[in-house]
């Protein structure tokens, strides 16, 4: 492996990791550093992003923030679509800038949003539309994600992709979870009228990571894409299948875990307190499911595993149903529960699927004549595209879960219209994956030649 420095930091280039031998040597442990800053960074930024689920459960007449219930989820709406929106451009980043530096400058830029929400939270009377313009510059916490999931990619070989995207982004999810135990000890301690105090406690850990980021990260050649990776990733079918199927797990993820204070609130009257008392449990487990999804869409296939999930998260919403209907909040709060832990496995599964759909279109490339090298270079080009692309889109299902939540609740209505939507876009992520990826698989001839890997099939 060859390095060189420059005025934008360390670059790495002639990196191998699927040779097994440079891997084992080298590439092990400069990946596994690059993982931990990655996750580091990505955590503080899912924070960040998340804050305003936890800030609406502080607003109210008594710090003179009296806002109405749909105009809190308008709160937690906004920086989820930026967020969402952003992905796409911070992807590319990556593969202009590098890793590291992008990552230097991704976890900078947190100081934004955080600063400006410290001030104006402790400012009564401020407008709505203040804080809707705060909250969307909080989006570039949820774009972090897609340039750290871009970069790790690139240091693990495919065999560990499924284990190493899991943990990237689990780690990262955590921030959801983090954000509101700590919004939990304020209330608890504090009361409900000490925003701030969240707030503040995020401004000394984001300097923390950035240090951090620039000091012992690296830039990889190999992440720099080549003209069309973009274009070409969005010709390809799977690229959108993929991103229909990351909007029923991330998206229900995130929009549950943006939206379950207020759901609780509008559902059963909660306190800020009770609420924040069991808003992070599902986030938490959820969170930590996401590297288990990976684990075992590496052993059994990201579609198998995927297609469960489905089949789960619909169970799981018509618990949700009958615990509405009943008024249990006990079952209303298992439930939910069971569906964060459920999204949070899917995450991790899916994006299994990414690698393994396009190395599966190189070997079949090769059976046609293909050179090896230059089929598998596009199927590693292609999926980094397609992991920016998906990301955006799956985000963006996190808006329409708060979206549905409002047009449900509003005029004091139930939850019950926002369950059944979520329910029959469940079936048809089911019929997807029945349809395109598993019926695929029972039907795609053995390819001649040697056996292929089973860890580059599409299962």
């Amino acid at each position: 492996m060859k390095t060189r420095r420059s005025a934008s930091g360390r670059w790495i280039q002639d990196w191998e990791p699927e040779n097994e031998e440079f891997w084992e040597r080298e590439g092990r442990r400069i990946a596994r550093r690059n993982l931990v800053i990655s996750v580091l960074s990505e955590h503080i930024g899912f924070s960040v992003w998340s804050l305003w689920s936890v800030l609406v459960l502080f607003m109210s007449p008594e710090i003179g923030l009296g806002f109405a219930p749909e105009e809190k989820f308008l709160l937690v709406v906004v920086p989820t679509l930026v967020g969402a929106v952003l992905r796409l451009p911070y992807s590319y980043a990556v593969t202009r800038f590098g890793g590291r530096n992008w990552t230097v400058f991704a976890s900078a830029v947190l100081l934004v949003p955080t600063v400006l929400a410290l001030v104006f939270v402790q400012r009564p009377g401020t407008p709505l539309w203040v804080f809707l313009l705060i909250g969307a510059t909080a989006g570039v916490g949820g774009a972090n994600f897609a340039s750290s999931m871009t970069n790790i990619t690139i240091f693990y070989p495919q065999r560990h992709q499924g284990w190493a995207l899991g943990v990237n982004a689990g780690g990262g999810n955590l921030g959801v979870a983090v954000i509101q135990i700590l919004g939990l000890l304020v209330i608890a301690t504090a009361g409900n009228t000490h925003p701030s105090y969240v707030i503040a406690l995020y401004l000394p850990l984001i300097v923390v990571v950035s240090v951090l980021s620039a000091l012992r990260m690296d830039n990889v050649d190999a992440v720099r894409a080549e003209p069309g990776a973009l274009r070409e990733a969005a010709g390809s079918r799977h690229t959108w299948w993929i991103s229909v199927l990351y909007i029923g797990t991330f998206g229900s993820f995130i929009g549950y875990g943006f939206a379950f204070g207020l759901v609780l609130q509008s559902e059963f009257g909660s306190t800020p307190l009770e609420a924040a008392s069991v808003t992070f449990l599902g986030p938490l487990l959820g969170s930590l499911a996401r590297p288990f999804g990976g684990r075992m869409a590496d052993r059994w296939g990201g579609a198998r595993v995927t297609v469960v999930t489905f089949a789960g998260l619909a169970g799981g919403t018509g618990l949700l149903l009958i615990a509405s209907r009943a008024g249990s909040f006990a079952l209303f709060v298992a439930a939910f529960t069971v569906l964060f832990v459920l999204s949070g496995f899917g995450n991790g599964s899916t994006y299994k699927m990414i690698p393994a759909v396009f190395a599966r279109e190189a070997e079949e490339a090769i059976t046609s004549g293909a050179g090896a090298p230059q089929a598998f270079a596009r199927a590693r080009r292609v999926s980094g595209a397609v992991i920016g692309i998906a990301g955006a889109v799956g985000a963006l299902g996190g808006v329409a879960v708060n979206l549905v939540f409002r047009a449900s609740y509003q005029d004091g209505g139930s939850g019950d219209t926002a369950f059944l939507c979520f329910l029959a876009f469940y079936a048809l992520c089911v019929l997807i994956l029945l349809r395109v990826y598993l019926r695929r698989e029972r039907t795609a001839p053995p390819a001649p030649g040697p056996a292929r890997p089973r860890t580059s099939r599409v299962r």
